[in-house]
C-alpha cells in the first residue's frame, strides 16, 4: 500500500542520513534486503550508486520491472556478503536483519548466521564507513543477539532510537562503525519532558528493557497470560479455559 511505501521511503532517507556520507563525491552503497528497490530509488536520487541483495526472487523481479538503477543480487545474507574487501562506502538495510534471528531450517543457527553476515559485511565495507540497519526487533533478547554478533565481528556503535516515547513512530536503527569509533548520532524526538535528552543506547551489557509505554501488561503476569490466551482463541487455536489458577506462581520443587 502507499502508506507502507511512504514509511519505507522515510526510513530509507533516515538510514542514508545516518550514514553521514561525504557530500562531494558519489558513493557505492550496499542495500541488504533491498526488496523492490524503494531505498535504492532514494540512493539514486541522492546521486549515489548501489547494489541490492535480497532472498526473494519475486521482490527482485518487481525491482527489475521497475527498472531500478542499482545492480541486484539474489542471495541469503545469512551465508555472508560475497563482495571484495573495502568495496562499499556504506550499507543500509530496512526492516530485514531481524529475519536472521529465525531458524527456518534445522541447520540454521541464528547466532552463526548473524556472525557470518556481520563479519563478511565488516570486510566488504571501506574503513571509516558505516552500516545503518533499521530493524523491528521482536524483543530485547533479539536486539541483544544482533548487537552482540555485530560487536564480535568488529563493529563499534550502537542503537539509535527515533521517537522512543511513541508506540507508533518508534524506530530502531543499528548504527555501526567500521574501523573508527564515530559519535553515535542522536535519535529524533528523544528529548524528555524536562528538556534533557535521553541517552542513546550504546553497546553495553545492560538489557534493552522494553517499557510498558503501550500500556501492555508486564510479561508473564496473569493479565498478560489472559490477553495472550484471548488472542490465541481469536486465532481459532485450542486454548485451555481460564481458571483462578491461571498465571499463579508455582511453588519451588525440590
Amino acid at each position: 500500500s502507499s502508506r507502507v511505501v511512504e514509511i519505507q521511503s522515510q526510513m530509507s532517507e533516515r538510514a542514508v542520513e545516518l550514514l553521514g556520507l561525504p557530500q562531494d563525491r558519489p558513493c557505492l552503497l550496499l542495500d541488504v534486503g533491498c526488496g523492490s528497490g524503494l531505498s535504492g530509488d532514494y540512493i539514486s536520487d541522492e546521486g549515489h550508486y548501489w547494489i541490492g541483495m535480497d532472498i526473494s526472487p519475486a521482490m527482485l523481479d518487481v525491482a527489475t520491472e521497475r527498472e531500478v538503477e542499482g545492480d541486484l543480487l539474489l542471495a541469503d545474507v545469512g551465508h555472508g556478503i560475497p563482495f571484495r574487501p573495502g568495496m562499499f562506502d556504506g550499507c543500509i538495510s530496512i526492516s530485514a536483519v531481524q529475519w536472521l534471528c529465525n531458524a527456518d531450517k534445522k541447520s540454521h543457527s541464528p547466532s552463526k548466521r548473524l556472525y557470518r553476515f556481520f563479519s563478511t559485511l565488516y570486510t566488504a565495507l571501506a574503513r571509516g564507513s558505516r552500516a545503518v540497519l533499521q530493524l523491528y526487533p521482536e524483543n530485547s533478547e533479539q536486539l541483544e543477539l544482533i548487537t552482540a554478533q555485530a560487536m564480535r565481528a568488529g563493529f563499534t556503535g550502537g542503537m539509535v532510537v527515533d521517537y522512543p516515547n511513541s508506540a507508533k513512530a518508534k524506530k530502531f536503527f543499528l548504527c555501526l562503525f567500521v574501523g573508527t569509533s564515530g559519535t553515535l548520532p542522536k535519535g529524533l524526538g528523544a528529548e524528555c519532558a524536562d528538556g534533557e535528552e535521553t541517552h542513546q543506547a550504546k553497546f553495553t551489557n545492560e538489557r534493552t528493557r522494553f517499557r510498558n509505554a503501550k500500556g501492555k501488561s508486564v510479561k508473564k503476569s496473569r493479565d498478560w497470560i489472559l490477553e495472550k490466551k484471548e488472542r490465541r482463541r481469536r486465532q481459532g487455536k485450542e486454548v485451555r479455559a481460564d481458571t483462578k489458577y491461571t498465571g499463579r506462581k508455582r511453588r519451588p520443587r525440590f
